[in-house]
């Protein structure tokens, strides 16, 4: 049943031709278009929560906000096939498992609506929280040290958050989190309790005081003669001596400020993680791709990018990609190429040696190519990238493409003669 195959090669040659050069050349279009990554992408139908607030215990983010973000995301958000919720000092992280099938847009979107209904009973000064979508394949593609003999950590750390992030943005596909290591500026307000009881204040009194009086406010617009001049009420600190003098409440006929009952410091947030590069505390840049970018895209972005920005680093400053998983694509595509070459080569050796027939050879050495070729079509057009699977799939197909290829041309080679 299989035959009218051959007799259509057999009396439309030409056509047959075209019909290979048009694979090849398919087969190359799609090539080049095609996403390259080390896994396939994965769509896991998984949302997640995060809710920052500094100082809570683990016992009050699990009561006063994990319990009350499950409550309502299980109420207005459809699809959920289960939560599951972790409660540490001062973060709570939700997972929202969905049905198959669920739109992941429309879910972010209710969880995102649900939520902002819910701060009105989460605690005081609490942030909205992070709505993210857990991606398999969102790992970090390189990684960008950066390293100083005399610069200290802190400005490195912001060196990269403020600069260098803001540069690699401008990559197609590239998405970058705040660095690792250093340490992150910040103004300290220690209060002293025995001045607060003796004042009858309560650290919320700081804090009113601080949301209150430390703001930038429009001050619309002022007409003097012929000009217009634009007005804005600024009571935001500038120094820290500013600040300690910010009034907190009058008792017994005197004002009270921050410095009297706390003490201003500008330090830094308690480092969580440290970065060494040879010895030396330092910072690095995690580098990912997005769903829908190519790895060898990015990467080479990237490191095209970094000479770029060391230009204008500042003095002592070093710049390097440290890591990248192109190299690991690029052997798995050479490993495919280089086993296409060699098996052609093998099979091509040993119909010659056998069978004594250039016409073999040539059938066979074409046969492979355009078979694999064939497959990318088909990997395109089932919106599949190259990554190792498929890479891994296209290796195996080889062997067989060899048996094949070798059992057929001998079978014709002993029915011709």
């Amino acid at each position: 049943m299989k035959m009218w195959i051959v007799r259509l090669a057999l009396r439309r040659p030409y056509t047959i031709a075209v019909f290979c050069l048009l694979i090849a050349f398919g087969g190359l279009f799609s090539l080049k278009g095609m996403l390259v990554d080390i896994f396939p992408t994965i769509d896991i139908p998984v949302v997640g929560v995060i809710w920052n607030y500094p100082g809570l215990s683990a016992q009050d983010i699990e009561r006063r906000v994990t319990t009350y973000s499950e409550r309502a995301i299980t109420t207005n958000v459809n699809g959920v096939s289960k939560i599951e919720s972790t409660s540490v000092p001062g973060t709570g992280v939700i997972k929202v498992h969905f049905q198959p099938g669920t739109n992941i847009g429309t879910a972010i979107a209710q969880i995102g609506a649900s939520v902002q209904t819910g701060l009105r009973i989460m605690p005081p000064g609490i942030q909205p929280p992070m709505v993210v979508q857990s991606n398999a394949s969102s790992v970090p593609v390189a990684q960008i040290t950066v390293k100083s003999d005399s610069v200290p950590e802190e400005r490195l750390y912001d060196y990269g958050l403020n600069q260098i992030r803001l540069k690699l943005f401008t990559i197609p596909g590239l998405t970058s989190p705040a660095p690792y290591g250093g340490k992150v500026r910040q103004i300290n307000v220690e209060v002293k309790p025995e001045m607060l009881v003796a004042k009858g204040l309560s650290p919320y009194d700081i804090v009113n005081a601080l949301q209150v009086q430390n703001i930038i406010l429009p001050g619309g617009s002022a007409r003097i003669g012929t000009f217009e001049y634009n007005m804005s009420l600024n009571s935001s600190p500038e120094v820290i001596d500013e600040l300690t003098r910010i009034p907190i409440r009058t008792v017994n006929s005197q004002v009270v400020t921050i410095g009297d009952v706390a003490t201003v410091s500008d330090s830094f947030a308690d480092q969580t993680n440290i970065v060494r590069i040879d010895g030396k505390r330092s910072t690095y840049l995690n580098i990912l791709k997005k769903a829908d970018a190519s790895t060898l895209d990015v990467v080479n972005a990237t490191k095209a990018a970094v000479p770029q920005i060391q230009e204008s680093a500042p003095p002592g400053v070093s710049l390097k990609v440290d890591f990248d998983q192109s190299g690991f694509v690029t052997s798995a595509i050479n490993h495919v190429l280089v086993e296409a070459v060699i098996a052609s080569v093998l099979v091509s050796l040993m119909l010659l040696l056998f069978l004594g027939s250039w016409n073999n050879v040539i059938v066979v050495c074409t046969s492979i190519p355009l078979a694999i070729l064939a497959a990318i079509i088909g990997l395109r057009l089932t919106g599949n990238t190259i990554n190792i699977m498929t890479l891994g799939g296209l290796s195996l197909a080889i062997g067989m493409l060899v048996d094949d290829a070798t059992v057929a041309v001998e079978n014709i080679h002993r029915n011709r003669t």
